[in-house]
């Protein structure tokens, strides 16, 4: 899922985190995360609009409720 160009890293990820964090990749109906030490393995596909809520919440201090997710093979 994804293409090499449209995986992209925190910009808060840099060499003194050895590149360990998570690339997210915007698709059509959802945002697909993998590992970015391991691309090639299975990534986890998440509806947009919970994504959205996730990232809403987790700024806002706040807990995500009823997120519901789909692991899927790249």
């Amino acid at each position: 899922m994804g293409t090499a160009n449209n995986w992209r890293k925190s910009t808060y990820s840099g060499p003194g985190d050895g590149d360990s964090c998570l690339e997210i990749s915007v698709q059509p109906t959802c945002m697909a995360i993998r590992d970015s030490k391991d691309p090639g393995r299975a990534t986890l596909t998440v509806p947009t609009g919970a994504f959205t809520a996730f990232v809403g919440a987790l700024k806002s201090g706040g807990a995500p409720q009823g997120l519901s997710f789909r692991s899927r093979r790249a």
